[in-house]
């Protein structure tokens, strides 16, 4: 792996994470090409702002789930392709029930070139530190409709305010937000801010190659 780049939760101790696209938990329905294993890495700037992230969230009782940090290119380019096949209903229900799947990219919920390749994106939400569960949030990962938006109505009080919670930790530990997902944070001094890797999450450190 380039040297810039790590296993999240070697620099961020303490850290939850289900890397959905190693699962078959995701909204193509299976893992997804590039990731081999079920870990998210990062770059080393990247795991300094989610330590401070870390650290306020559990000064409000949380802590930090991440679904995806870095994401190889071809990821995003076996999402162009599972987007252009027939519809097979077996996801939709769950993660697009609006739209149709050759929707997702025009709309903007899932990208040819994703900031996630650049190393500095996550998705990300809270839990409970009392109970380990998580938060609630009026909407999961990947829920592609306009629910999801950050200020969306028709979502309870408290998932709006557990919303605002991640907002106010991620934005005050260095972060934007994507304002259609609001799971989805890009450090303000990404390192790449114009690359797009692509080597493959793997178990060991020693087998990712930029």
């Amino acid at each position: 792996m380039n040297d810039d780049f790590v296993f999240v939760d070697e620099l961020v101790p303490g850290i939850r994470w289900d890397a959905k696209y190693a699962t078959w938990n995701n909204f193509t329905g299976k893992p997804v090409d590039g990731y081999l294993a079920n870990r998210i890495v990062g770059t080393r700037a990247l795991c300094a702002g989610l330590q401070r992230a870390q650290e306020h969230a559990a000064s409000l009782g949380f802590g930090l789930l991440l679904w995806d940090g870095y994401r190889p290119q071809r990821a995003s380019d076996c999402f162009l392709r599972w987007s252009e096949r027939p519809e097979d209903g077996r996801t939709k229900l769950q993660h697009y029930p609006n739209i149709d799947r050759s929707e997702m990219f025009e709309r903007g919920y899932v990208a040819v070139r994703s900031s996630h390749s650049r190393g500095s994106t996550v998705d990300l939400t809270l839990y409970h530190l009392a109970t380990g569960e998580l938060a609630r949030m009026g909407g999961d990962h990947d829920l592609m409709d306009p629910i999801s938006q950050h200020g969306a109505g028709g979502i309870t009080p408290t998932e709006t305010r557990n919303r605002q919670y991640l907002r106010f930790i991620m934005e005050d530990s260095g972060f934007d937000r994507y304002d259609d997902e609001w799971w989805h944070y890009t450090l303000k001094d990404e390192p790449f801010p114009d690359t797009y890797f692509n080597f493959p999450v793997t178990t060991t450190a020693n087998n990712l190659a930029a």
